[in-house]
């Protein structure tokens, strides 16, 4: 076990052997507070983490076990990082004391018709749905801080809902004619082997997926529409790039209201003074995925379109830190109590 730590915070990952779940290790392996006491991952049960993950040895961390073998009388914090589906019955099975960070989409739709229609299955704990908190961190805190589960934000709505909630709320761009184009690294699509993931298949090339049809539209869809106060639909294409990590979202919108360009930029300033990782960039520059890799980070540019009356905005992320890990560990610290920026504080790598 890893030694431990002053007021320690007492956590298992669950599926520990995942992109996400190796992201929260080294994330957290370094926090002040978090004393990480369980590991799953069932196919490599019996396993020290190093030889799933090589770059995680020597941190005296507990072998990987099956989840049904997890001790929850000494665990305070669950991070849930199993595939969608698989997650609702587990979390309904947990002890009531437990602080739960879900990093699957199974709780992140309010509305369990909408979310029957996008998963394909009825929701299996309809009962925890309710005390679901959404957790984009800069846009609930108040909520995350009083919750007790925490349904992670997708990647690429983080990417997209961090500069559009404010824009609406201003009421400065119109909100029937949004235009979503989100490009993202293969780890979004998890750690398992899958034939449209293989080196061959992706390198050399680019390719739209999920047109017209994939699941986080309505995730998107269901905030900007609170964000309104009436029923959004957006235009959302997701789209797979030959890199590891990054999401950068460019994101078309037309103005309204008289707004121009430099007025959506001084709303989004004004949103984010001070905080701790959305920086909005001067006008007319637009941020790269390699501004953020590594990092919690989310950058944002606005440009006027050359069209009149419309502008471009562009917001990156790195899908494994703010687009899933890091927005866990931002989200866990606010439950808990804690400065948001604990063990957060890394600055991109670059080049």
């Amino acid at each position: 076990m890893s030694p431990a730590k002053t007021n320690s915070i007492k956590i298992a990952i669950i599926g520990a052997s995942g992109y996400t779940g190796a992201e929260l290790v080294r994330l957290l392996a370094r926090h002040a507070h978090a004393d990480i006491r369980a590991l799953t991952a069932d196919r490599n049960a019996g396993k020290p983490l190093s030889d799933v993950f090589p770059h995680l040895g020597g941190l005296g961390l507990p072998d990987l076990v099956k989840k049904e073998e997890v001790d929850w009388s000494g665990i305070d914090v669950a991070f849930c990082c199993l595939p969608h589906g698989t997650t609702q019955e587990f979390i309904a099975g947990l002890p009531g004391h437990l602080k739960v960070i879900d990093l699957s989409a199974d709780f992140r739709l309010a509305d369990l018709d909408t979310y029957a229609e996008w998963y394909g299955h009825a929701h299996l704990a309809p009962e925890l749905q309710n005390d679901a908190v959404y957790g984009i961190t800069e846009l609930a805190r108040d909520a995350i801080k009083k919750a007790r589960l925490v349904a992670n934000p997708g990647c690429y709505p983080t990417s997209a809902l961090l500069p559009l909630v404010p824009l609406i709320e201003a009421k400065q761009i119109e909100t029937d004619n949004i235009i979503i184009d989100s490009k993202s690294g293969v780890t979004g699509a998890g750690r398992a082997p899958k034939e449209g993931t293989l080196y061959a298949e992706v390198t050399e090339g680019i390719h739209a997926y999920g047109v017209a049809a994939h699941r986080h539209a309505p995730e998107i869809e269901q905030c900007l529409s609170a964000a309104a106060g009436k029923d959004l639909i957006v235009n959302f294409t997701p789209h797979l790039m030959p890199m590891n990590r990054g999401i950068l979202s460019t994101i078309y919108v037309s103005l309204a209201n008289g707004a121009s360009a430099a007025d959506l930029l001084e709303t989004l300033l004004n949103k984010y003074a001070g905080e701790p990782f959305v920086r909005v960039l001067p006008e007319g520059t637009v941020p790269h995925t390699r501004h953020v890799r590594g990092s919690n980070h989310c950058l944002i540019g606005v440009v006027a379109d050359r069209i009149e009356g419309r502008a471009v905005i562009v917001s990156t992320i790195d899908n494994l830190v703010k687009g899933a890990s890091g927005q866990a560990v931002q989200n866990m610290n606010l439950v808990c109590g804690l400065d948001e920026t604990t063990g957060l504080e890394q600055e991109p790598l670059f080049p």
